[in-house]
């Protein structure tokens, strides 16, 4: 999908043709519209699809006609019915004036902008508007680590009422999530800090400010990760506990009517044999075979309560 667009007095708008101070949008591009971008502003045509790689790695390039930034972006996919997150390459490309964004979706990172959920924006001033991009980046992490924090609560909530099989998978894809967000806001950084080091977005002075609490957001994002694969940890162990204690209790409880069942058959046991028994010429001899029966059950059933083991 090939869209372009450009701000005027401060909203942001779709136009039909590239000119100066626009910003090209291309989501799950075709081969053709790749071609077209790479030709018009002399761009390797590899580094136009280098975001369309999911496995590409965070980096800059800088050639003498453009500059690539590429990150890792979150995004979510439904897995078996649930939503879960993992990242996605974006490549944000400077050239001529314009301003190329790359991906293989289309994510809230680059559509916060088109919606104007983001003020004071312009494309027209490419270097501030490809590190707004990178700023907007860290805050959807972030919120989508709150996300995951309360999908992680919501099932921490279900230990009393009891666990299920899909509640342990929807905690493995959490920790999975982290994983992915751990491993791309760690690439981020270091191209952040590249970016910082050779002063590759500085356009203007306030440039450096929005990179600075840039760089800060994107260490928050890191640090909440780190938090929250932590507590996801401890909450995997705790599940573990539970469940153990639960069998260990199932397993004493059938241990315990095992032993309080095996006294009945031994003593009916013995009064079946084929032997002069007390009890065996009386009319009531069943019944009071039977009462015997009845305490010496109650008998062993406060025998194991008294030692804890009912």
């Amino acid at each position: 999908m090939f869209s372009v667009y450009i701000t005027e007095n401060g909203r942001i708008g779709e136009i039909k043709n590239e000119q100066p101070g626009c910003w090209i949008k291309l989501t799950n591009p075709t081969e053709h519209e790749c071609e077209k971008v790479s030709e018009e502003y002399n761009i390797e045509l590899a580094d136009v699809r280098a975001a369309l790689d999911e496995d590409e790695s965070s980096r800059v390039i800088t050639e003498e006609n453009y500059t690539l930034i590429l990150i890792d972006i979150p995004t979510q996919e439904m897995v078996n019915v649930d939503i879960s997150y993992t990242t996605i390459p974006l490549g944000i490309i400077i050239a001529n004036g314009a301003v190329i964004t790359v991906c293989s979706k289309e994510t809230n990172v680059v559509k916060d902008f088109v919606d104007q959920r983001i003020r004071n924006f312009s494309t027209k001033k490419p270097k501030r508007f490809a590190t707004q991009v990178i700023y907007n980046c860290c805050l959807v992490y972030q919120n989508l680590l709150r996300k995951i924090d309360r999908s992680r609560t919501e099932i921490e909530n279900k230990v009393n009422e009891g666990l299920e099989d899909r509640d342990l998978m929807r905690l493995h894809y959490l920790e999975s999530n982290l994983v992915y967000f751990a491993t791309s806001l760690r690439a981020n950084s270091s191209v952040l800090d590249r970016i910082k080091r050779y002063r590759i977005l500085r356009e203007h002075e306030e440039d450096e400010e929005l990179l600075d609490d840039t760089i800060i957001e994107n260490m928050q994002a890191i640090e909440t990760t780190k938090i929250y694969q932590d507590i996801i940890k401890a909450t995997s162990e705790l599940f573990s506990t539970v469940i153990n204690n639960r069998m260990n209790d199932t397993m004493k409880f059938l241990t315990s009517m095992t032993i309080v069942m095996a006294i009945p058959t031994i003593i009916t046991g013995v009064w079946g044999m084929n032997v002069k028994l007390p009890f065996g010429n009386l009319s009531a001899g069943f019944l009071i075979v039977m009462i015997i029966n009845i305490i010496a059950c109650l008998v062993m059933v406060l025998i194991l309560k008294i030692k804890k083991m009912m």
